[in-house]
């Protein structure tokens, strides 16, 4: 009983509901029992009632010095009452209080996104211990235990399936819709939706350490986070507040006039100006983390909507990031098998890329897995060189090979020159293989397409980005071709870490606000340089989603013209709300200056201004961002070059 009258008593409607009755039942004394006395009574007492907690607030925010909308609205009531205006002073606390609980209650909602994320963190697991299934707290599963995962059940931990098959739902994550197969080696992340099958799964992540726990912290963080524009607002209403009181006291002193310094006192009341940008970047950014687009606070989602050209990177990006190997043009006598042994050797020890597709040839070729090499010496952006039993083998450009000595102008040397040639103008990326400074063949590998590459730079340039460049350390031939399939038209190829650094910067300087979109090592200088840092696939990196100013969860490239068309969407919203609460204000001062707004109506008008806006805010909650230019139904990959089924010798 004492808890129902305690949640009944602190009910955000409470204040509200008790100071309308009072005004109801003193508007009755006073008009049909004819008994003024009794109705002011009860109008000072409803005034009380709703202005109350306005009263300690405003105290509570004075004591941190400084001046908030609460003690305008304290001031005039107690004004009004000390100047005979009853029915006003419980007008204005009434409308303030109900202004509130109403603020209160539609500012949750702007927060919807981030309680679903809250209510997706599974409770509990299926855990095999001692042979038997035991159901535990999800946070009291241990790190390589084995989980089951039914059909119909969440996934309780981030992990690497270990046998089975089930389709699993990811769109908690990485905003994908259709469900993911999931088999042996794949990973699933906590808080997706097993929807058919049966898996069991290795526990790599549990409790903070899952990706959905770092996306719930980080959107977190991301609506605490204000943009440059919101924090000059605040700055702005310490320095406004005030104001308003000395242009009140002001006015009141030249006209005699204590009720229209009153009424100025509750019209300049800068709650709507005020509320009007966190509630469109809070919806926003939820909204955003719904798609799977991380946006990391209300000042990069500022900036994001202000990007004109987006820099990306080749490999990984615009392709898949899978290549395979193409071709083997041994050269000087060198056989099939010793050339792909020799290139094995060399790319056991990098960490490119390009190295995979080599080392999977060799293992299907039947070769002996390549030892670890002696030393390794990368030669970023163009190839690695190892020492291994007493040989030097080096695998790269023919620009690298020659910086290393080794003579090109021999026979086997102009032959591999040539290969390079037809191989890059084919669209596949070619490797030198020397071995104690001989050439004895060319490589070459090449990667697919992204099925949605095309319709993705198509809808940077429906979205409003002016210039969509591709900076790649590949060889040009390669990137163009790629950059013709996908319709980039600026490609600039061949570039180091440090020279995709100085592309980034020369946008810049070209007056360009920059995204750059990367997913390597080599591309961390040009991402910490570009106004806007994009990281793609970032479900399971918790590096990722940490420091990438936009991350998309998904390896989908068309979150990332819709994370900048929604973060367009956001700004625009925020100018609207601007634009409401000043207009709002201006209107109400000439009404009180020209006469006909008195103090309750400046009080209403205000609220429903305060009320507007957050509306207004709140549409983005629906808001679904759009793709423009875009052309669907591309049902497979494209590859850079028509690979065939097995290898292509010469």
């Amino acid at each position: 009983m004492f808890s129902t009258l305690h949640r009944l008593v602190h009910h955000r409607w409470a204040t509200s509901v008790a100071s309308a009755v009072l005004i109801v039942v003193a508007l009755a004394a006073e008009r049909l029992a004819g008994a003024p006395a009794l109705g002011w009574a009860l109008m000072v007492a409803a005034a009380v009632v709703a202005g109350s907690r306005i009263a300690a607030r405003a105290v509570r925010v004075l004591a941190a010095r400084t001046i908030g909308i609460e003690l305008l609205v304290t001031v005039a009531a107690i004004g009004a009452v000390v100047i005979g205006e009853y029915w006003e002073a419980a007008a204005v606390t009434f409308l303030f209080a109900v202004g509130g609980a109403l603020e209160q209650a539609t500012l949750g909602r702007t927060r919807r996104a981030l309680q679903e994320l809250l209510d997706l963190a599974p409770t509990l697991a299926v855990v095999v211990r001692d042979g038997e299934q035991v159901e535990v707290p999800a946070e009291q599963v241990g790190p390589g235990e084995t989980v089951l995962v039914k059909n119909g059940a969440k996934v309780p931990v981030d992990g690497e399936v270990l046998d089975g098959q089930a389709a699993v739902d990811e769109s908690s994550i990485t905003g994908e819709s259709i469900p993911v197969e999931k088999s042996p080696g794949a990973a699933v992340f906590a808080g997706t939706v097993s929807q058919g099958g049966f898996i069991t799964v290795k526990a790599t992540g549990i409790g903070a350490d899952t990706t959905l726990a770092r996306v719930i912290h980080r959107v977190e963080q991301a609506q605490e986070e204000k943009a440059k524009a919101q924090r000059f607002m605040d700055r702005f209403a310490r320095w406004y507040t005030p104001a308003v009181m000395a242009l009140s006291v002001v006015a009141g002193l030249v006209t005699t006039n204590v009720e229209l310094a009153l009424t100025l006192l509750v019209i300049g009341c800068p709650g709507a100006l005020v509320i009007s940008m966190p509630v469109s970047i809070v919806a926003g950014i939820g909204r955003a983390a719904h798609h799977g687009i991380l946006i990391k606070g209300g000042e990069h989602l500022e900036t994001t909507a202000k990007v004109t050209a987006v820099a990306l990177d080749k490999t990984g990006t615009l392709t898949a990031g899978r290549p395979r190997l193409t071709d083997l043009v041994p050269l000087g006598g060198a056989g099939e098998r010793g050339l792909l042994e020799w290139a094995a050797l060399a790319e056991a020890g990098s960490e490119h890329p390009l190295a995979r597709p080599v080392l999977e040839a060799a293992a299907s070729e039947g070769l002996p897995t390549p030892a670890v090499p002696e030393s390794v010496t990368p030669h970023v952006g163009r190839g690695v060189e190892v020492r291994s039993g007493g040989h030097r083998v080096a695998v790269g450009s023919l620009h690298m090979l020659a910086e290393l000595g080794i003579d090109l102008d021999r026979a086997t040397g102009t032959e591999a020159a040539a290969h390079v040639d037809r191989l890059a103008e084919s669209g596949r990326t070619p490797m030198v293989v020397a071995v104690d400074d001989e050439v004895i063949g060319v490589l070459a590998v090449a990667d697919q397409v992204r099925p949605d590459a095309a319709d993705m730079v198509a809808a940077l340039r429906g979205a409003g980005v002016r210039k969509v460049v591709m900076l790649t350390g590949d060889d040009a031939r390669v990137a163009r071709a790629v950059g013709r399939q996908t319709g980039v038209d600026d490609v600039r190829a061949g570039l180091l870490p440090e020279e995709k650094l100085e592309a980034v910067q020369a946008l810049q300087r070209e007056g360009h606000v920059v995204a750059m979109v990367g997913d390597g090592v080599n591309d961390a200088p040009a991402l910490a340089a570009a106004d806007v840092g994009v990281s793609m696939g970032a479900a399971g990196s918790a590096v990722a989603v940490e420091t990438a100013d936009l991350a998309l969860m998904s390896d989908n490239l068309m979150r990332l013209p819709q994370g900048l068309s929604l973060a367009r969407l956001t700004v625009r919203n925020v100018r609207q709300n601007i634009i409401i609460a000043i207009t709002t204000v201006l209107l109400l001062l000439a009404g009180v200056l020209f006469g006909g707004v008195t103090m309750a109506i400046g009080m209403f008008v205000h609220q429903a201004s305060v009320l507007i806006v957050i509306a207004n805010g709140m549409r983005l909650l629906r808001a679904t961002p759009r793709t423009v230019g875009v052309t669907h139904g591309r049902a497979q990959p494209t590859p850079v070059a028509t690979p065939r089924e097995t290898l292509t010798t010469r």
